[in-house]
C-alpha cells in the first residue's frame, strides 16, 4: 500500500530532479483528480519547478483545456493511449514547462468493461527539446479500491518524471 509519506517522498524527489536540471513541470490529469499537483505543491519551493495542473475530467474539458481531438476521443476513448499522449503534449503546448505527465484511468468502482477493466490507467510522460516534443507511455493494471488505484497511479506519475 502506498502511503502519504511515499507520496511525499517521491515529490521532494520529483523536486530535486526538475531543480538540478532547470526544469518546470506540468500535470494533466483526469482520474487523479489534481493528486499529483496536490503531492508536488506540497513540497515547500515547488513554485520553482511546477509550473501548472489541470484536471480535466470531462471530455469536454479534455478538448477545451488541452487540445485533445474529437477523433481522438471518439476512435480510442478517454482511457487510452492516444488521449494520454495528446494530454501531455496539449499542456506543454500551452505552458512555459518542459516535462509533463498526463494520467488518465478508471479507478472504479464502476465504469469498468471487458477491455478496459477498472483498474486500468494509461500515463504519458513528454518532454520538450528545442526542436520537438518527445512522448512516452505506459499502461498499468492497478489493483485494490479506488483510492488503492488512484495513489499507486499518483505515484507512477510522480515516478514517471524522474525516470525520464
Amino acid at each position: 500500500m502506498i502511503g502519504d509519506n511515499d507520496l511525499s517522498d517521491l515529490a521532494y524527489r520529483l523536486g530535486e530532479f526538475c531543480v538540478a536540471r532547470t526544469l518546470k513541470i506540468a500535470v494533466a490529469e483526469s482520474c487523479t483528480g489534481g493528486w499529483v499537483a496536490k503531492a508536488i505543491t506540497d513540497v515547500p519551493g515547488s513554485s520553482t519547478w511546477f509550473d501548472r495542473g489541470i484536471v480535466s475530467y470531462s471530455d469536454e474539458a479534455k478538448i477545451q483545456c488541452l487540445g485533445v481531438t474529437d477523433q481522438t476521443l471518439a476512435q480510442s476513448g478517454a482511457v487510452s493511449e492516444a488521449t494520454v499522449a495528446e494530454m501531455a503534449r496539449g499542456i506543454l503546448e500551452n505552458s512555459p514547462a518542459n516535462i509533463s505527465v498526463a494520467v488518465s484511468g478508471i479507478a472504479g468502482p464502476a465504469g469498468g468493461s471487458a477491455d478496459k477493466p477498472v483498474g486500468t490507467v494509461w500515463f504519458a510522460w513528454a518532454r520538450r527539446t528545442d526542436s520537438e516534443v518527445q512522448v512516452r507511455t505506459l499502461q498499468r493494471r492497478l489493483d485494490g479500491g479506488r483510492d488503492d488505484v488512484r495513489r499507486q497511479a499518483v505515484a507512477i506519475a510522480l515516478n514517471g518524471c524522474i525516470d525520464d
